[in-house]
């Protein structure tokens, strides 16, 4: 006797859109609260099938069988209007693939971290080891660092001091960041560098 392939293609089937839902179906406070399947009372139905194609009004009940033989879901999408817009189509999937989109998204909206070391042209050796040590720490957890010369008054007649100072800076650094931008004047009373960290 032939095992019944079919039977066990259908089981297969049936086992990865549980898998599916198991994972799609999670509370999810952002996610919009929409009616599948039995939950969808009213009727009749202005019907879309799986392909986008308009199948027209049905009672409830034949699209949702329509949606069982298919081996996918009715969903409400539109309920504004009378009669109510349903779909078939695969809801666990839809929802999976809704809420990749959303991480996607998210990761491309991610902010660059900057962090700021602060400096003045006349510094003394320690602190400028110290500060520099701060800057290295901040860009081997992978973030920016802008390096800012604060200029006083009187120090603003020797502007090379503090240009001098961010090349020792820039050295002191190379082998874990990359000098992104370099100023060519004051600033106000500043001078301003950007360094981003060396790719691992």
């Amino acid at each position: 006797m032939r095992p019944c392939v079919r039977s066990a293609a259908k089981t297969t089937e049936k086992q990865r859109r549980q898998i599916i839902r198991k994972f799609a179906f999670r509370d999810d406070p952002d996610a919009p609260q929409v009616r599948i399947n039995e939950r969808i009372r009213l009727s009749p139905v202005r019907l879309i099938g799986s392909d986008g194609e308009h199948v027209g009004v049905v009672p409830v009940d034949e699209a949702l069988r329509m949606a069982r033989n298919a081996g996918l879901d009715l969903v409400e999408v539109a309920t504004t209007t009378r009669p109510i817009v349903c779909k078939i189509m695969d809801y666990g999937r839809f929802r999976f693939e809704q809420e990749k989109k959303a991480r996607e998204a998210k990761k491309q909206q991610h902010q660059v971290d900057i962090k700021e070391v602060k400096y003045r042209p006349n510094i003394n050796i320690h602190d400028f080891e110290t500060k520099t040590n701060k800057a290295r720490k901040f860009l081997e957890q992978g973030k920016h660092v802008k390096v800012t010369i604060m200029f006083r008054m009187r120090e603003m007649r020797r502007p090379e001091n503090g240009f001098e100072l961010l090349r020792r800076v820039a050295e002191a650094l190379q082998d874990v960041a990359k000098l992104e931008r370099m100023p060519d004047r004051l600033e106000g009373r500043d001078l301003t560098m950007l360094m981003r960290p060396l790719k691992k």
